[in-house]
């Protein structure tokens, strides 16, 4: 089907799982943003407030060789070994996050878990892993939180972009000066050794990336499965007497239920295609659909919309498919299957200050949470 962008931008979705889990495999369509034809008929301004998610060259919006040149290198470097030596930090981070939950009540006794946990959690591990000086990353939470909203205005998009390629152009200037024990300098040394090495605007973009993607979908997924756990009060009951086995399957259902990323761009054909019986025209751009496709019946069975921890799994895409599968998925699972059971196990009175209908979606076309999620650690009267 089509649907329109901020800005009256005409693109195609595709929400069956399917036809979505061929369509990422398809050789036939690119991920290269210059195959676009509305950018390439100058229809999209470097204002759109999308822009930020389109125009960057790295891993994400190349193909075939190029794909591989700039995938290679982060491949190389963000492995699952350094991702698990990562495991005691995060444990850290959140067992002192948990530790200062109380301090941010209001008179009420009312904590927005977004601000003070699920959003500081990934932005300080990604910050981290990549190298991000301390004093940089207030710019670096705003310039992040901008790129995903849809309601930027048109200044403060083009600010945005002038603003993070300058953030991150300092960053590997200060890594090639200052090397330390992060992806930036691992990136930088592979890259000096790699006789098909990243530009330095390549290298920033996929910096980017790393930052983005590395902080949204972890927020959202704990945001998400904790919305869901404290909605869900019988799937609760079950993770009380549940051991880590039982905290991955919390974290696999969100992911298909309520995947933290809605909807991801774009894949343009590099000629016309026919896909469900629709005909798609080479270079008009699609949406991959990951909420939608993580509820579709014909994969998921009749009761796709109920939220179950105990379903039989099967496969979804909320970290996409084919060549371009997440390659920060091990990452998101691990703090996941930390943050979640660690904030339950601490308050097991946590309850929704609010009635779930008066909860509201973060204003984002790719980011699926909500803009706030207060809750009460304890039973609303408990003096504990």
């Amino acid at each position: 089907m089509r649907v329109i962008l901020p800005g009256d931008v005409v693109v195609w979705a595709v929400t069956d799982h399917a036809v979505l889990a061929d369509l990422v495999t398809d050789s036939r369509v690119s991920k290269n943003w210059r195959n676009w034809n509305a950018i390439q008929n100058g229809d999209i301004a470097d204002d759109w407030p999308l822009i930020g998610m389109i125009e960057v060259t790295n891993m994400v919006t190349s193909d075939g060789a190029d794909h591989h040149r700039l995938r290679r290198p982060v491949t190389k470097t963000f492995t699952r070994a350094r991702v698990e030596h990562l495991r005691p930090r995060i444990e850290h981070i959140v067992t002192t996050l948990l530790d200062a939950l109380p301090t941010h009540a209001d008179a009420n006794g009312v904590v927005d878990v977004r601000q003070h946990y699920a959003y500081p959690i990934p932005m300080q591990v990604i910050c981290e892993l990549v190298g991000v000086p301390e004093p940089w990353r207030a710019q670096l939470r705003d310039l992040v939180d901008s790129i995903f909203r849809a309601n930027t205005t048109a200044a403060d998009v083009v600010a945005t972009q002038r603003d993070r390629h300058a953030l991150l152009r300092e960053l590997v200037d200060l890594r090639r000066r200052e090397p330390g024990d992060d992806l930036t300098t691992a990136l930088i040394a592979t890259n000096d050794h790699d006789p098909d090495a990243l530009s330095d605007d390549e290298l920033i973009d996929t910096l980017w990336l790393l930052l983005t993607a590395g902080h949204e979908t972890t927020l959202s997924l704990i945001v998400n499965a904790t919305r869901a756990l404290l909605t869900h009060l019988e799937q609760r009951d079950i993770t009380l007497h549940g051991d880590d086995s039982t905290w991955a399957a919390v974290v696999e259902e969100t992911l298909r239920w309520d995947a933290p990323i809605g909807n991801f761009p774009a894949r343009y054909p590099l000629e016309d295609i026919t896909i469900a019986g629709v005909t798609i025209p080479r270079g008009e751009a699609i949406l991959a659909c990951y909420s939608g496709a993580g509820r579709d019946p014909a994969h998921h069975g009749p009761a796709a919309d109920r939220f179950d921890i105990t379903r039989e799994t099967t496969k979804h895409l909320a970290f996409g498919g084919g060549p371009h599968i997440c390659l920060g998925a091990h990452l998101a699972r691990l703090e996941g299957t930390l943050a979640l059971p660690a904030l339950f196990h601490r308050y097991p009175e946590l309850n929704l200050a609010v009635d779930a209908g008066e909860l509201v979606p973060f204003p984002s076309l790719f980011s699926n949470s909500t803009q706030a999620l207060p809750v009460r650690l304890t039973a609303e009267g408990s003096t504990a």
